[in-house]
Protein backbone atom coordinates (compact mmCIF):
# COMPACT_ATOMS: atom_id res chain seq x y z
CA UNK A 1 0.00 0.00 0.00
CA UNK A 2 1.45 3.40 -0.96
CA UNK A 3 1.98 6.09 1.64
CA UNK A 4 0.02 9.37 1.46
CA UNK A 5 2.00 12.32 0.10
CA UNK A 6 1.98 13.99 3.51
CA UNK A 7 3.62 10.92 5.10
CA UNK A 8 6.27 10.82 2.38
CA UNK A 9 7.02 14.50 3.01
CA UNK A 10 7.40 13.84 6.72
CA UNK A 11 9.77 10.95 6.00
CA UNK A 12 11.88 13.19 3.79
CA UNK A 13 12.05 15.80 6.53
CA UNK A 14 13.21 13.12 8.97
CA UNK A 15 15.86 11.82 6.59
CA UNK A 16 17.35 15.16 5.56
CA UNK A 17 18.10 18.12 7.78
CA UNK A 18 18.58 21.69 6.46
CA UNK A 19 20.04 22.80 9.79
CA UNK A 20 23.63 22.53 10.90
CA UNK A 21 24.43 20.75 14.15
CA UNK A 22 25.87 22.45 17.20
CA UNK A 23 28.42 19.62 17.30
CA UNK A 24 29.85 20.49 13.86
CA UNK A 25 33.50 21.48 13.74
CA UNK A 26 33.82 25.31 13.95
CA UNK A 27 33.58 27.18 10.66
CA UNK A 28 32.16 24.23 8.73
CA UNK A 29 29.17 24.22 6.41
CA UNK A 30 27.27 21.88 4.12
CA UNK A 31 27.84 21.74 0.39
CA UNK A 32 24.61 23.06 -1.23
CA UNK A 33 24.52 20.30 -3.86
CA UNK A 34 24.23 17.45 -1.33
CA UNK A 35 21.61 17.53 1.45
CA UNK A 36 22.69 16.59 4.95
CA UNK A 37 21.34 13.42 6.52
CA UNK A 38 19.26 14.19 9.60
CA UNK A 39 21.35 14.27 12.83
CA UNK A 40 24.64 13.83 10.93
CA UNK A 41 27.56 15.86 12.30
CA UNK A 42 30.41 17.46 10.39
CA UNK A 43 33.65 16.07 11.84
CA UNK A 44 36.02 17.36 9.15
CA UNK A 45 35.69 20.40 6.88
CA UNK A 46 38.18 21.76 4.39
CA UNK A 47 37.33 25.13 2.81
CA UNK A 48 38.03 25.87 -0.86
CA UNK A 49 41.70 25.59 -1.78
CA UNK A 50 43.32 25.44 -5.21
CA UNK A 51 45.40 22.35 -5.92
CA UNK A 52 46.12 19.58 -8.39
CA UNK A 53 43.70 16.72 -7.84
CA UNK A 54 43.76 13.10 -8.98
CA UNK A 55 40.52 11.10 -8.91
CA UNK A 56 40.88 7.34 -9.52
CA UNK A 57 38.66 5.60 -12.06
CA UNK A 58 39.47 2.10 -10.87
CA UNK A 59 40.36 -0.09 -7.93
CA UNK A 60 43.42 1.29 -6.14
CA UNK A 61 46.44 -0.61 -4.92
CA UNK A 62 50.02 0.16 -4.00
CA UNK A 63 52.93 -1.42 -5.86
CA UNK A 64 56.55 -0.60 -4.95
CA UNK A 65 55.34 2.37 -2.92
CA UNK A 66 53.34 3.87 -5.82
CA UNK A 67 49.56 4.10 -6.14
CA UNK A 68 48.17 2.20 -9.09
CA UNK A 69 44.70 2.31 -10.67
CA UNK A 70 43.26 1.56 -14.11
CA UNK A 71 42.31 5.14 -14.95
CA UNK A 72 42.22 8.61 -13.48
CA UNK A 73 41.12 12.21 -13.93
CA UNK A 74 43.85 14.75 -13.19
CA UNK A 75 43.07 18.46 -13.10
CA UNK A 76 43.80 21.65 -11.20
CA UNK A 77 41.08 23.61 -9.46
CA UNK A 78 39.34 24.46 -6.20
CA UNK A 79 38.50 21.64 -3.82
CA UNK A 80 36.06 21.80 -0.91
CA UNK A 81 35.25 18.80 1.28
CA UNK A 82 33.03 17.89 4.20
CA UNK A 83 33.01 14.65 6.21
CA UNK A 84 29.92 13.61 8.17
CA UNK A 85 29.70 11.18 11.07
CA UNK A 86 26.34 9.50 10.72
CA UNK A 87 23.86 8.84 13.53
CA UNK A 88 23.51 5.18 14.64
CA UNK A 89 20.08 4.83 13.02
CA UNK A 90 21.48 5.49 9.52
CA UNK A 91 24.06 3.36 7.77
CA UNK A 92 26.86 4.49 5.49
CA UNK A 93 25.04 2.77 2.61
CA UNK A 94 21.86 4.78 3.26
CA UNK A 95 23.79 8.06 3.32
CA UNK A 96 25.73 7.17 0.16
CA UNK A 97 22.56 6.19 -1.70
CA UNK A 98 20.70 9.33 -0.62
CA UNK A 99 23.57 11.54 -1.79
CA UNK A 100 23.88 9.68 -5.10
CA UNK A 101 20.15 9.89 -5.80
CA UNK A 102 20.09 13.59 -4.96
CA UNK A 103 22.91 14.29 -7.41
CA UNK A 104 21.35 12.13 -10.13
CA UNK A 105 18.10 14.09 -9.78
CA UNK A 106 20.23 17.11 -10.70
CA UNK A 107 21.27 15.20 -13.86
CA UNK A 108 24.82 14.56 -12.67
CA UNK A 109 26.65 11.92 -14.75
CA UNK A 110 28.23 8.90 -13.08
CA UNK A 111 31.85 8.38 -14.09
CA UNK A 112 33.10 5.71 -11.69
CA UNK A 113 31.31 3.72 -9.00
CA UNK A 114 32.76 0.91 -6.90
CA UNK A 115 31.75 -0.89 -3.72
CA UNK A 116 33.42 -3.09 -1.13
CA UNK A 117 36.61 -4.89 -2.22
CA UNK A 118 36.08 -3.76 -5.83
CA UNK A 119 37.39 -0.36 -4.67
CA UNK A 120 40.67 -1.70 -3.33
CA UNK A 121 42.05 -0.95 0.13
CA UNK A 122 40.16 1.48 2.35
CA UNK A 123 43.42 2.64 3.92
CA UNK A 124 44.59 3.91 0.53
CA UNK A 125 41.35 5.81 -0.12
CA UNK A 126 41.50 7.35 3.37
CA UNK A 127 45.15 8.30 3.54
CA UNK A 128 46.33 8.62 -0.06
CA UNK A 129 43.27 9.87 -1.96
CA UNK A 130 41.40 11.95 0.61
CA UNK A 131 44.09 12.53 3.27
CA UNK A 132 41.62 11.84 6.06
CA UNK A 133 42.35 9.03 8.53
CA UNK A 134 38.74 9.11 9.78
CA UNK A 135 37.76 7.38 6.52
CA UNK A 136 39.80 4.24 7.19
CA UNK A 137 37.58 1.24 7.82
CA UNK A 138 36.55 -2.16 6.52
CA UNK A 139 37.24 -2.85 2.85
CA UNK A 140 33.87 -4.63 2.74
CA UNK A 141 32.02 -1.56 4.06
CA UNK A 142 33.14 1.12 1.61
CA UNK A 143 31.75 2.75 -1.51
CA UNK A 144 33.15 5.42 -3.85
CA UNK A 145 31.45 7.40 -6.59
CA UNK A 146 32.73 10.14 -8.90
CA UNK A 147 30.17 12.27 -10.73
CA UNK A 148 30.20 15.20 -13.14
CA UNK A 149 27.56 17.89 -12.72
CA UNK A 150 25.27 18.77 -15.61
CA UNK A 151 25.77 21.81 -17.84
CA UNK A 152 26.45 24.64 -17.25
CA UNK A 153 28.39 23.27 -14.25
CA UNK A 154 30.00 20.44 -16.19
CA UNK A 155 33.50 21.47 -15.08
CA UNK A 156 32.55 20.47 -11.53
CA UNK A 157 33.19 16.98 -10.15
CA UNK A 158 31.73 15.52 -6.96
CA UNK A 159 33.32 12.58 -5.15
CA UNK A 160 31.39 10.54 -2.57
CA UNK A 161 33.05 8.06 -0.23
CA UNK A 162 31.26 6.16 2.53
CA UNK A 163 32.81 3.86 5.12
CA UNK A 164 31.96 1.97 8.30
CA UNK A 165 34.83 1.67 10.75
CA UNK A 166 35.59 -1.25 13.04
CA UNK A 167 33.89 0.57 15.95
CA UNK A 168 30.69 0.63 13.84
CA UNK A 169 30.84 4.39 13.33
CA UNK A 170 29.79 5.34 9.80
CA UNK A 171 30.99 8.27 7.73
CA UNK A 172 30.12 9.98 4.45
CA UNK A 173 32.76 12.14 2.75
CA UNK A 174 31.66 14.63 0.08
CA UNK A 175 34.22 16.48 -2.05
CA UNK A 176 33.45 19.13 -4.65
CA UNK A 177 36.05 20.02 -7.26
CA UNK A 178 35.75 23.08 -9.53
CA UNK A 179 38.20 22.65 -12.40
CA UNK A 180 40.18 25.71 -13.46
CA UNK A 181 40.06 24.65 -17.13
CA UNK A 182 37.44 22.76 -19.18
CA UNK A 183 37.43 19.05 -18.39
CA UNK A 184 36.56 18.02 -21.94
CA UNK A 185 35.04 14.62 -22.71
CA UNK A 186 34.82 12.27 -19.74
CA UNK A 187 33.40 8.77 -20.11
CA UNK A 188 32.14 6.30 -17.50
CA UNK A 189 33.65 2.86 -17.12
CA UNK A 190 31.75 -0.18 -18.40
CA UNK A 191 31.53 -1.59 -14.86
CA UNK A 192 29.99 1.68 -13.66
CA UNK A 193 27.33 1.54 -16.38
CA UNK A 194 26.46 -2.01 -15.30
CA UNK A 195 26.34 -1.05 -11.61
CA UNK A 196 24.09 1.89 -12.40
CA UNK A 197 21.78 -0.29 -14.50
CA UNK A 198 21.50 -2.95 -11.79
CA UNK A 199 21.09 -0.42 -8.95
CA UNK A 200 18.68 2.05 -10.54
CA UNK A 201 17.09 -0.12 -13.23
CA UNK A 202 17.93 2.26 -16.06
CA UNK A 203 20.58 3.96 -18.13
CA UNK A 204 19.36 7.29 -19.45
CA UNK A 205 21.82 8.61 -22.04
CA UNK A 206 20.26 11.78 -23.51
CA UNK A 207 23.43 12.81 -25.35
CA UNK A 208 23.36 9.68 -27.55
CA UNK A 209 20.92 11.08 -30.11
CA UNK A 210 22.65 10.02 -33.33
CA UNK A 211 24.02 6.86 -34.92
CA UNK A 212 26.06 4.52 -32.67
CA UNK A 213 29.70 5.48 -32.24
CA UNK A 214 32.52 3.03 -31.59
CA UNK A 215 33.45 4.38 -28.13
CA UNK A 216 29.98 4.13 -26.61
CA UNK A 217 29.32 0.81 -28.34
CA UNK A 218 32.40 -0.65 -26.64
CA UNK A 219 31.43 0.77 -23.24
CA UNK A 220 27.82 -0.45 -23.40
CA UNK A 221 28.55 -3.88 -24.90
CA UNK A 222 31.28 -4.58 -22.34
CA UNK A 223 29.02 -3.44 -19.53
CA UNK A 224 26.12 -5.61 -20.64
CA UNK A 225 28.39 -8.62 -21.15
CA UNK A 226 29.80 -8.35 -17.62
CA UNK A 227 26.51 -9.97 -16.54
CA UNK A 228 25.04 -12.09 -19.31
CA UNK A 229 21.98 -13.01 -17.21
CA UNK A 230 20.46 -9.53 -17.57
CA UNK A 231 17.73 -8.70 -20.07
CA UNK A 232 17.06 -5.11 -21.12
CA UNK A 233 14.84 -2.97 -23.29
CA UNK A 234 16.31 -0.37 -25.64
CA UNK A 235 14.40 2.86 -26.35
CA UNK A 236 15.02 6.10 -28.20
CA UNK A 237 14.88 7.57 -31.71
CA UNK A 238 17.75 5.32 -32.89
CA UNK A 239 16.93 2.39 -30.60
CA UNK A 240 16.83 -0.34 -33.25
CA UNK A 241 20.09 0.89 -34.81
CA UNK A 242 21.76 0.75 -31.39
CA UNK A 243 20.28 -2.69 -30.67
CA UNK A 244 21.62 -4.11 -33.92
CA UNK A 245 25.02 -2.49 -33.30
CA UNK A 246 25.17 -4.02 -29.79
CA UNK A 247 24.36 -7.42 -31.28
CA UNK A 248 27.27 -6.86 -33.64
CA UNK A 249 29.46 -6.25 -30.56
CA UNK A 250 28.54 -9.62 -29.05
CA UNK A 251 25.46 -8.88 -26.92
CA UNK A 252 22.97 -11.71 -27.52
CA UNK A 253 19.83 -10.56 -29.36
CA UNK A 254 17.61 -12.54 -26.98
CA UNK A 255 18.74 -10.29 -24.12
CA UNK A 256 17.47 -7.09 -25.75
CA UNK A 257 13.99 -6.09 -26.81
CA UNK A 258 12.49 -2.91 -28.22
CA UNK A 259 11.44 -0.42 -25.55
CA UNK A 260 8.75 2.26 -25.57
CA UNK A 261 10.22 4.93 -23.27
CA UNK A 262 10.16 8.37 -24.90
CA UNK A 263 13.27 10.51 -24.73
CA UNK A 264 15.71 12.56 -26.74
CA UNK A 265 18.50 9.99 -26.64
CA UNK A 266 19.23 6.36 -25.92
CA UNK A 267 17.56 4.69 -22.94
CA UNK A 268 18.28 1.18 -21.61
CA UNK A 269 15.96 -0.31 -18.99
CA UNK A 270 16.48 -3.45 -16.94
CA UNK A 271 13.76 -6.06 -17.42
CA UNK A 272 13.03 -7.53 -14.01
Amino acid sequence: MSLPKRCLSLLALCFFSPLSSAADVPGSQDLPIVPRLADAQIVDYRPPVELERIYPLGSIRKISGQLRFDGQITARGQTTSVTYELPPEHSATQAFTAARESLQKQDAELLFWCQARDCGESSLWANEVFGNAKLYGSDEQQAYLLLRLAEPRDNTLVALYSITRGNRKAYLHVEQFEAAAPLGDLLPTSATLLRQLKSTGELDLPKLVSEPDDTWLRLLSRGLNLDTTLRVSVSGPKAETWRQALIGQGVRAARMEAGSVDGAGLRIDLLR
